[in-house]
């Protein structure tokens, strides 16, 4: 063959951006629709048209990645959908930012030339996270590309939006909903996070209503927002809280606004919380809106859109929440009704995208109603049809699922889908249709207004896996790729997401949108906290990708992402794996070098000689297959990962590499056994390859090219087909045979190392006295393999060898190692020399247990500096112990 080669220095930055060019122009990501071939189909969490790569983003492609190559190597027509999402909320916000930077705002450039202004914007700065997922490796159908607002998706929408209304599922009515005063617009439950604030819990004092007037007498209200009580319309009690419930169907004072409201017995009211008395808020609670509807109690909203307090607030219009908070508290502590105000933490609701804090306030919505499509959706995974793995997420889906509630869909912002109603002024009819309406189908009358609410962004990702693949209509993508294969995803968007594509998929399609769901954990910092801007530690996939090579960062991702466990990302994971990369690169430049005179043809018809260590490294490639087959089965990406590194590194390139220099460099060998032991080393570094690549696709791609294979008509490692377990290469007696020299290499290595001997002195003589005949036999028949890897000349090998003086000795499971001493060492200045390491040793060790003595040092000291001295002190410990042994040993 012609000499191959490769760079001295691994590239990683040349070499990713030349494959994924070749890739893209041979086509090889594309999805076939005759093909014949069984299919496998995935798609994409859309990220956000705003967003950019971050670690999640890395972590969660990178896993959908590995098993779409996977999937295409075992011969599958695979299709990885991708595409983004319009993102209202998210969108509108980076929209509006840019216009106030020009003096400006939306309403000033009216809804149509601000929604002209936002596509133009995705036109020019939307495709962000497209280009950097190219980065990453990412092999999807990029001619498929879907965006959650596109023609297509957007007709799916409203013919699912018609339907739902037209069978009663949606409705529009008055509701307690979240609303976001920044963002003015209602937010479904999901899109709230609680965050645990310190607060305050005020004591109000609301007077009984005794003989027709205010008396003396009260009950006591505890609350954590008083601003909210001008808005009360009742004060509750548990009916079986014996101190309270005489004064059921009695009326209590509400201060401040000096109107009564009635007492209500509700089991709701928890008579251990505060004092047992609940104020009952219905237009600012959610649960307060439900004992509201049971007693048909009136609503009262207190508050206008922004959050400042409206005319219903009386003297307090005008102010916002806060200030009316202050100015409420200070007027209830004049006016003798504040009992107290205590310190109290508890969680508040903010906006997932502006973080502001959400008022609960009635509102006119659109909602969804969820139990009827949630049942089905229960059923699915009880019963299998969607796994969700790891499984134990399960509990969690069956408890959101088991308690829905109606979910909100109406959104009050420009950028969306815009809800299909119109709504006619002549006769009040709602018209719902999947086209724009002219006239009433009711009254046929013309004078109609069309709503100006969106619909929740989450509406159109829900029916994700059928719309992207053309749906409603009959389309080959639906009938050769839905229901999809495999969703990945992360645990926080299973609500949000995941368990909305089940309902809507079985709604409309009949069938689970997927099969199985794999639900990956969090990434997190070296220290296992959350990352964040403010705290400093965010990981920058692309900074890291640029710096350590992708496939460094793919391979450090894999390797940590073990099932219903965090990743705790620690750069010098990152930078050891890059060294794995080095260790690969540097393995693939020996084999060609020692493949430059060899040819898959070359001698294919003859009988072969293959050394133990071909057959040996042949089986153990046979049950890393097994491995990796069982691994990517079951979704166990790190013991995938781990299996990769552990052969790579130390069968192959540890031992194996290092035995078949014996043959490669023997001038007495024949063509037939250099052409045979020359087929292992090509045969397993392509495997090899082969497996790596869907974690690894460019540096694996960069080395398969230069092989010389049997296959010179297939165009790339992509659709090489994947390795596959063959038993009649499994050989037992073989593997034993070399865990028995790995065993003795070991301990002869563990030895020159306590003497800290150079890898590169060869020693005289070592001596091996072996009690098993059989293992007196293997090493003699291998007896150059132990010459090779242990550096000696000359090895005695018997029973009952009497151990020589002068000499150091070792024992393994085999029997005793004398390793000879004359011409190896001066035993006198190696024994001063371990003296002067013992003495050093212990006095760093003194100094560490000083501090770990001191009560000081460790009450104060931060947790993570304590382990570390406390680590250091271990390591201290063990490595005197080795010292002391070593003198010990050499003194005998």
């Amino acid at each position: 063959m012609a000499k191959q080669t490769l760079e001295k220095v691994y590239d990683p930055q040349a070499c990713e951006k030349r494959w994924y060019e070749f890739w893209e122009q041979q086509g090889v990501f594309r999805a076939a629709m005759n093909s014949g071939k069984p299919s496998y189909s995935i798609v994409i969490p859309p990220p956000n048209v705003t967003g950019s790569l971050h670690i999640g983003h890395a972590l969660n492609n990178t896993l959908q990645d590995i098993m779409v190559r996977h999937k295409r190597m075992q011969g599958y027509n695979t299709l990885w959908i991708f595409g983004t999402d319009h993102a209202g909320i998210a969108t509108q916000n980076v929209v509006e930012r840019q216009l106030a930077a020009q003096g400006l705002n939306r309403q000033q450039l009216g809804r149509e030339d601000f929604i002209r202004r936002v596509w133009e914007w995705r036109k020019e700065s939307g495709n962000i996270i497209t280009k950097q997922l190219k980065l990453l490796g990412a092999s999807c159908d990029w001619e498929r590309e879907r965006f959650t607002m596109d023609e297509g998706l957007s007709r799916a929408v409203r013919q699912v939006f018609a339907r739902l209304y037209q069978e009663g599922l949606i409705y529009r009515g008055n509701y307690i909903v979240n609303w976001c005063p920044r963002c003015a617009t209602a937010l479904s439950d999901l899109e709230v996070e609680f965050e645990e604030r310190n607060g305050h819990l005020y004591h109000i004092r609301y007077p009984l209503i005794i003989a027709g007037a205010e008396s003396q007498e009260y009950l006591i209200v505890a609350t954590t927002r008083p601003e909210t009580m001008l808005g009360d319309t009742a004060v509750a009690v548990n009916p079986d809280d014996e101190r309270y419930n005489k004064w059921i169907g009695q009326k209590v004072l509400l201060p401040l606004c000096q109107r009564e409201i009635p007492i209500i017995g509700d089991s709701y009211v928890d008579p251990a919380f505060g004092t047992g008395c609940l104020k009952v808020t219905p237009a600012h609670d959610a649960n307060d809106f439900e004992i509201g509807k049971r007693y048909q109690l009136p609503q009262v909203v207190v508050m206008n859109i922004d959050a400042t307090m409206n005319k219903e607030a009386g003297v307090y219009q005008g102010l916002t929440r806060e200030e009316c908070r202050k100015k409420v508290s200070h007027d209830l502590e004049q006016g003798g009704y504040l009992e107290k105000i205590e310190d109290y933490r508890h969680a508040v609701g903010h906006c997932y995208r502006c973080k502001t804090v959400i008022e609960p306030t009635v509102s006119q919505q659109w909602f969804l109603r969820m139990k009827d499509l949630a049942q089905p959706a229960i059923d699915a995974v009880r019963e299998k049809k969607v796994q969700l793995i790891p499984s134990h997420w399960e509990a969690t889906y069956f408890d959101w699922m088991l308690n829905i509630r109606d979910w909100c869909i109406s959104r009050q912002i420009w950028w969306g889908h815009r809800i299909p109603a119109w709504y006619c002024k002549d006769c009040g009819h709602i018209n719902v249709h999947l086209e724009d309406v002219t006239a009433c189908q009711k009254c046929a009358g013309k004078n109609l207004d069309a709503e100006t609410d969106v619909l929740d962004t989450w509406f159109s990702s829900a029916l994700w896996p059928f719309s992207t693949m053309g749906w409603p209509d009959k389309t080959k993508e639906m009938e050769f790729f839905y229901p999809t294969s495999l969703l990945v995803t992360s645990f926080d968007i299973l609500f949000f997401w995941v368990a909305r594509m089940i309902m809507l998929g079985l709604k409309f399609r009949g069938q689970v949108p997927f099969h199985q769901v794999y639900i990956h954990a969090l990434v997190r910092d070296a220290e296992g906290r959350k990352m964040s801007k403010s705290k400093g530690n965010v990981v920058d996939p692309l900074t890291k990708m640029e710096e350590y090579g992708t496939d460094a960062l793919r391979f450090t991702l894999t390797s940590l992402t073990a099932q219903g466990r965090d990743i705790c990302l620690d750069e010098k994971r990152i930078e050891g794996y890059r060294n794995f990369m080095n260790k690969i690169w540097n393995a693939a430049r020996f084999s060609l070098l020692n493949l430059e005179d060899f040819s898959c043809q070359d001698m294919a018809n003859n009988a072969l000689e293959f050394t133990l260590a071909d057959v040996w490294i042949l089986s153990a490639l046979q049950r890393l297959i097994a491995d990796a087959d069982s691994a990517l089965a079951e979704y166990r990406f790190n013991d995938y990962a781990g299996a990769l590194y552990h052969f790579f590194w130390h069968e192959f390139c540890d031992w194996y590499l290092e035995m078949i220099k014996l043959r490669l460099n023997d001038p007495q060998a024949t063509k037939i056994q250099r052409y045979s032991t020359q087929l292992t080393l090509v045969t397993v570094l392509e495997q090899c390859l082969c497996l790596l690549h869907p974690i690894v696709p460019f540096i694996s791609e960069e080395i398969w090219q230069q092989l010389p294979r049997k296959n010179g008509h297939v165009a790339s490692i992509m659709i090489t087909p994947w390795p596959k377990f063959e038993e009649r290469l499994i050989n037992k007696e073989a593997e034993a045979r070399i865990d028995t020299i790995k065993e003795v290499v070991g301990a002869i290595r563990n030895l020159r190392a306590e003497l800290n001997l150079s890898p590169a002195m060869v020693l005289p003589k070592v001596l091996l006295s072996l009690g098993n005949i059989k293992v007196r036999e293997i090493l003699r028949a291998h007896e150059a393999y132990l010459r090779s890897l242990c550096k000696v000349g000359q090895f005695e090998i018997g029973t009952g060898l009497t151990r020589p003086s002068g000499s150091i000795s070792a024992v393994d499971q085999y029997g005793e190692i004398f390793l000879p001493l004359a011409g190896v060492m001066d035993i006198g200045q190696e024994i001063q020399r371990l003296q002067k390491a013992v003495n050093q040793t212990k006095e760093e060790l003194e100094k560490v247990e000083g501090k770990l003595n001191n009560p000081a040092f460790v009450e104060k000291a931060p947790a993570v500096v304590v382990e570390k001295e406390q680590l250091r002190r271990s390591e201290l410990q063990e490595k005197l112990s080795k010292l002391l042994s070593n003198i010990d040993k050499i003194r005998l």
